[in-house]
């Protein structure tokens, strides 16, 4: 061990100046930054890069450094020549990868020395995160050893001995010292002299490294079990809840650091969604609002063109790092679609609108797929592309709507950004409106104008790279959103997108086998998909099913995840591994669940198969679910900041438990226990979906009770497997309500409550009539001095419905919708709808019509 710290601390004095004594400087990263101008170009002969397809890669294939990607060909010739490996890890829209690349991969005298002394490997980290994860962990292990804070990041610079084992690593280096910050062409020689003389001790020391590695990638084993229940989840929340900025809004925040770059975090904004109706309500709301407004009014969000950029530069979320991911944009949008159902506040409305305008805009292949990030610079300029002079706007816009457009997004302040001003909303719109004596919707209006100009202004300075390579697991994200987005919003159009992306993953993303792919780019899919890649596309095409009700996004959903249990499972240990069974060897096989940017494959997994196991009544799938939970449970207990998603995939498993989201196909009696008349709730049991027998012909997708404010669940099912033209048919729609809420029955009572009611509308002008609301119970409210009359756990509502003769032939889309009030013993929630969409054929002259679902029809009850 002493051999082990002596070799890496000779490394890390060289490397790391805080190790030795020294202090960096604010000065040398805006050196560095400055640097980034002067770098030379060069006209080089394409290298092994162009043969690839990842649009990070092929910025590097005119490099004069010989450049290989990860695979058997570069370690090979490492092994045979005996030299160390220098590995390069970044992605397409890093803006120190590309300073580096520009400063250090581009210079001759460099790249000479590194094709000489190393064999080098440049990976995209979103084509192989498997790579990426094992090495950051190796950098963090590393710096460990030698007693440094340094922090990860990229480009993840690591050097290796042939076999792939880390010897050492950091970051962002220059090309030549800076102020307390080492060269590159330093670092190199050291590296290479090393290896020369002590070659046995840097391999001695690289065998440590990597067995701690493999240790750090594997969960703890926990001799005493943690208990699944609801503290896990509180102590989550709690954390969170200590982590806010009670200035500036988030909900990652460090007060030893107040002015450190914040995060949107959109993990822990989940779990705070859906506990706003818990004991905490009040102030998770109020955290809620803030963040949310924060970050819609500050630079972090495009003002003009929608989406939000990565993260804030500052504590205001005024300055931005400028790249655009789709993954934050697909939580974001989510996010913000969730809260205008809570809310239904138009700011949260349009936002979540925006982004999604952004995403169908500037982010969709033609044949349905969705790219990955757009670059931050141009011409080596960070953000040049999204700031403004004041010059320019009225130049465009002209004096009036210039003055308006300056205060409304403050361009009257100075800026804070060195390259120009930042959009923002020092204002809230409504407290502009209010100052201008003139409406919201005006003000709205005649921004929207400003803005369409301005942007088409701003789509003719110099394209931003945009790496449009498609990945599984990011698409599977989208398409969540879009799905779940489009049914918030009332927007078909952008379900329609969702449905496009899927299919094209389903048709275009799968190896012979039907296994899920990475990656795809240039009509190439290829890499081995991994956890998050089934994980994530699971989760959309579950949310796909939910919102039209079509079986086939359920049938792949299910064969994917079983595809996933077979090729991810720990057979021993319980949990998914991150790659699958016929994956490549690396240096450890990791399993996690950090909830970091992007949610674990394992937290999305655990709410994946709890759905799963309510919609096809398959208890594996539940089973698989708390193996799961159990194998993280120390680590939420020790750790709950960490695993915030996972915190919420155990709530929903919870939940089910509890029986709160329990689908009508999964019901065990036919009538209540506690109702021997049969006049309160009836539950009908139907048979699994696709069995042999009766199944029932499911038609709507049920609204989901896990969003926020949605405390029920709805499914509708028909009579016949078609409408007879001219002639009557049955529809029963079954209402589940969620564990300590009521829905008030029809007619209310007392008579100034909403109703429930369930109404009709359809192309082919099929009508709906004759509706039985089953009578309620009674329920003794504070306040009230009469009791109410409601429905809890479930109620089926039956109508006649009654096709034209003229629709004969055709398949008609039916919109039914519910329109209820949700109560529990404290608050009332506003009047919202449950909208359910779906499409029904209509019999031909002479076809038969079946009957379907007669056990729910035949189920005899008033209330039911």
């Amino acid at each position: 061990m002493h051999d082990f710290r002596t070799i890496l601390l000779s490394l890390a004095c060289l490397w790391f100046a805080t190790s030795c004594g020294a202090a960096e400087t604010e000065d040398d990263v805006s050196d560095a930054a400055d640097a980034k101008s002067q770098a030379s170009s060069h006209d080089h002969p394409a290298n092994r890069l162009a043969k690839e397809t990842s649009p990070y890669l092929l910025l590097h294939a005119h490099n004069p450094v010989d450049w290989y990607s990860w695979g058997p060909e570069a370690f090979e010739k490492a092994q045979r020549e005996n030299k160390p490996i220098f590995l390069s890890i970044g992605y397409s829209s890093c803006y120190w990868c590309h300073v580096m690349e520009r400063e250090s991969f581009s210079d001759e005298e460099i790249a000479a020395f590194m094709n000489e002394h190393f064999v080098n490997i440049k990976v995209d980290r979103e084509e192989r995160p498997d790579v990426d994860d094992i090495y950051m962990i190796a950098l963090q292990v590393y710096h460990q050893a030698i007693g440094s804070s340094q922090g990860g990041g990229w480009p993840l610079s690591m050097f290796l001995t042939p076999t792939g084992k880390p010897i050492a690593g950091g970051t962002y280096f220059p090309p030549t010292e800076r102020r307390g910050m080492p060269g590159f062409l330093s670092v190199i020689n050291q590296l290479h002299t090393s290896w020369e003389t002590k070659q046995p001790q840097m391999e001695s020391a690289a065998d440590v490294l990597a067995r701690n590695v493999q240790r750090a990638t594997t969960p703890d084993l926990t001799l005493t079990p943690v208990a699944l229940d609801r503290s896990l989840v509180t102590a989550a929340v709690t954390t969170i809840e200590q982590q806010v900025d009670p200035e500036f809004g988030g909900v990652a925040f460090n007060p030893r650091k107040p002015t450190g770059p914040k995060f949107p975090s959109p993990t822990r904004l989940m779990l705070l969604q859906a506990q706003v109706d818990g004991d905490d309500a009040d102030q998770i709301t109020a955290i809620l609002d803030s963040t949310l407004d924060h970050m819609l009014r500050g630079g972090i969000r495009d003002h003009l063109g929608g989406g939000f950029h990565r993260y804030s530069t500052d504590r205001q979320w005024l300055v931005p790092h400028f790249e655009k991911m789709l993954y934050d944009n697909a939580q974001l949008a989510g996010i913000y679609a969730a809260e205008y159902a809570r809310t239904g506040e138009e700011r949260y409305r349009d936002v979540a609108g925006e982004t999604f305008g952004f995403i169908l805009r500037q982010m969709t292949d033609p044949n349905g797929g969705f790219y990955s990030a757009l670059d931050a610079e141009t011409d080596g300029i960070e953000g040049q592309h999204y700031v403004w002079e004041n010059e320019e706007i009225a130049t465009v816009l002209g004096e009036e709507d210039a003055a308006l457009f300056k205060v409304v997004y403050g361009l009257n302040e100075p800026s804070t950004f060195e390259h120009g001003h930042v959009l923002h909303l020092p204002q809230s719109i409504a407290e502009v409106a209010m100052a201008r004596q003139m409406s919201k919707a005006e003000l709205r209006e005649q921004l929207s104008v400003i803005r369409e100009k301005l942007l088409s202004v701003r789509d003719k300075r110099p394209a931003l790279l945009r790496d449009d390579k498609i990945l599984t697991s990011w698409n599977g994200l989208m398409i969540r959103a879009l799905a779940r987005g489009g049914k918030l919003l009332d927007r078909p159009d952008l379900i329609d997108a969702a449905e496009l992306a899927a299919s094209f993953i389903v048709a275009e993303m799968r190896d012979d086998e039907g296994r899920l792919l990475r990656t795809h780019r240039m009509e190439l899919s290829k890499l081995n998909a991994y956890l998050d890649d089934y994980a994530f596309f699971v989760d959309g095409l579950l949310a796909l099913h939910e919102v039209t009700g079509k079986d086939e996004w359920l049938t792949t959903a299910k064969q994917l995840t079983d595809d996933q249990l077979n090729l991810f499972w720990d057979d021993t240990g319980n949990g998914f591994f991150f790659t699958s069974d016929h994956h490549e060897e690396l240096l450890a096989r990791t399993k996690n669940a950090y909830d970091g940017v992007l949610p674990s494959g394992n937290s999305v997994s655990v709410r994946n198969l709890v759905r799963l196991a309510e919609l096809t009544d398959d208890p594996q799938y539940r089973e698989r679910a708390r193996e799961t939970l159990e194998v993280f449970a120390n680590r939420l207990k020790q750790q709950p900041g960490s695993m915030t998603f996972m915190a919420l995939a155990l709530d929903e498993y919870l939940a089910s438990a509890d029986g709160e989201t329990t689908s009508p196909d999964a019901s065990t009696s036919d009538v209540a226990d506690d109702d021997p008349e049969g006049t309160t709730v009836t539950t009908a049991k139907f048979p699994p979906q696709g069995s042999a027998a009766e199944a029932p012909l499911i038609v709507a997708a049920r609204t989901d009770p896990r969003e926020p404010k949605v405390k029920m669940s709805a499914k509708a099912y028909l009579s016949v497997d078609q409408l007879p033209a001219g002639g009557t048919a049955q529809v029963a729609v079954v209402i589940s309500i969620r564990k300590g809420w009521h829905i008030n029955t029809n007619p209310a009572r007392p008579d100034f409550l909403i109703p429930t009611e369930l109404t009709l509308k359809s192309a082919a002008k099929v009508e709906l009539s004759k509706v039985v609301y089953p009578k309620g119970h009674d329920f003794q409210m504070e306040g009230f001095d009469e009791p109410l009359s409601v429905y809890e756990k479930q109620v089926i509502l039956k109508g006649t419905i009654k096709a034209p003769t003229a629709a004969a032939g055709q398949t008609d889309e039916i919109n039914l919708n519910i329109h209820y009030q949700a109560c529990n013993d404290r608050q009332c929630l506003r009047p919202t709808d449950a909208k359910l969409t779906f499409k029904v054929p209509v019999a031909p002259p002479g076809v038969e019509v079946k009957p379907i679902n007669q056990r729910l029809f035949h189920v005899n009850g008033a209330a039911q």
